[in-house]
């Protein structure tokens, strides 16, 4: 008996292979970190399933939530569109692939350009503000537009426990208020005035954010959609954007909230939204990567300070950026692993772990009870696979580390790697080219009157 969890059995035996192959040692692959394919398919698998497949339901992946193309063109050939927030997003989605019509366009901060290669291609855009649609006007020219529109719509039910994944407080940067004073009545005016404006959007939250507060705010949106179809007399909007947000159980293994308690409560509280006479598009990234990616590091060294042991690694800042500035809202659970991938035994010892980087707040995690960590060891970081490595910080220079996508069966059941991201050298350095030479062999030129 190991006393681990199906997936962290899992964890070890793809951390016990990649040490095998090379990928991770201690010489010069001290970090990466890994993507399970199998499981990012589970995911996107029970996705579907918790959604009805009538009336017509897109589910575009959030690309903020791990951009790696090669990620999101396999998330594309398991049946999923795209959420872009920036034109670099947009421009990933379509070397991944994704048709324009799959790809919806979300951005509070759309350039003049950007609208208008976004609408000559055919991507659905939601509108953020008023002026926003004013620039949408210029640009069709009274022209009927190829692409879905709809405007973002900010319920202001309130915040969820973090404030800054809450977008649907009275305040949010986010959307157009349904609150306050005169604002709804003006954009119904806005969707009289459009014939094209089609869609409603919103998105009241993600980490932190109650379901009910979720489902409310999709409920206001639907109840916003209504409104103007029942006061054109006619279906102009037929299609509901709810956003995504569905918060992750970073405490454990296990996946939950699911998918389906999520529809539970969107029919509890909106149930027009099924009621066949809208497409439905979602927008979930964080609940479809998080819990099928994680970080492996060596531990370089280990020393004690004020009586407790502190562990050095190559998993810090750069790679959880979120953890280490804000630790009470984004803890991560620590795995302790020998040179060879094997879970360490042992008693609990109350530790930190600490990252490489040149400031004393890069922990990701302080005071944790391990196995006591040693040099040559090394630590997993699970639930790592949204937000972590696939957008790294690049504090004093730290270089991005190699990503690999995992598979196994097959009718010899072996763990595949296929590399999504090569590790990034830390002596390529742009613009610092001389005479030819490269910047790793200019540094071990003999310095001249010297030795």
């Amino acid at each position: 008996m190991t006393g681990l969890t199906a997936a962290a059995e899992r964890r070890e035996r793809i951390l016990q292979e990649a040490v095998r192959q090379g990928l991770l040692d201690a010489g010069r692959s001290r970090l990466a970190a890994f993507v399970d394919l199998d499981g990012v398919a589970a995911t996107v698998e029970s996705l579907h399933r918790a959604f009805p497949s009538s009336p017509r339901v897109l589910h575009a992946f959030a690309a903020k939530a791990n951009c790696l193309v090669p990620v999101l063109a396999e998330l594309r050939r398991l049946g999923m569109g795209c959420e872009v927030a920036t034109a670099g997003e947009l421009a990933r989605a379509s070397a991944a692939g994704f048709a324009p019509a799959r790809i919806v366009f979300d951005s509070p901060a759309k350039t003049e350009d950007e609208l208008r290669h976004a609408l000559d291609l055919g991507v659905t855009v939601n509108a953020d503000n008023y002026q926003e649609l004013e620039r949408i006007d210029r640009i069709l020219g009274g022209r009927v537009p190829v692409s879905r529109i709809g405007v973002r719509v900010n319920s202001q039910l309130g915040g969820g426990s973090i404030a800054a994944m809450s977008t649907a407080t009275s305040t949010s940067k986010f959307g157009v208020p349904l609150a306050d004073p005169g604002s709804r009545r003006r954009l119904l005016r806005a969707y009289h005035d459009r014939p094209w404006l089609t869609w409603v959007h919103t998105h009241a939250g993600s980490q932190g954010c109650p379901l009910d507060l979720m489902a409310g705010g999709v409920a206001h949106a639907v109840a916003f959609a209504e409104e103007v179809n029942a006061s054109l007399g006619r279906r102009q909007v037929v299609g509901v954007d709810i956003g995504g947000g569905l918060p992750v159980n970073f405490a454990d293994d296990e996946a939950t909230p699911t998918f389906a308690t999520y529809v539970r409560q969107l029919r509890a509280q909106a149930p027009a939204l099924f009621s066949g006479g809208y497409e439905i598009v979602t927008e979930f990234g964080r609940s479809v990567l998080a819990k099928n990616g994680f970080i492996a590091a060596y531990v370089e060294y280990t020393k004690s300070m004020g009586g407790r042991p502190i562990a050095v690694t190559h998993a810090g800042v750069q790679v959880a950026t979120r953890t280490v500035f804000n630790p009470d809202a984004w803890p991560l659970r620590i795995e302790a692993h020998d040179a060879s991938g094997r879970t360490k035994r042992g008693g609990p010892i109350r530790q930190d772990v600490a990252g490489p980087a040149c400031f004393a707040g890069d922990l990701l995690a302080r005071d944790r009870a391990l196995p006591l960590l040693e040099p040559g060891d090394i630590i997993t970081v699970p639930d790592t696979g949204a937000y972590y490595f696939s957008t790294p910080f690049h504090y004093n220079s730290l270089p991005e580390p190699a990503v690999h996508g995992v598979r196994t069966g097959g009718d010899d059941g072996a763990v595949r790697f296929e590399l999504l991201r090569p590790a990034q050298d830390p002596w390529d350095v742009p613009g610092a080219e001389r005479d030819g030479a490269p910047l790793r062999q200019r540094t071990h030129e003999p310095v001249h009157g010297v030795g």
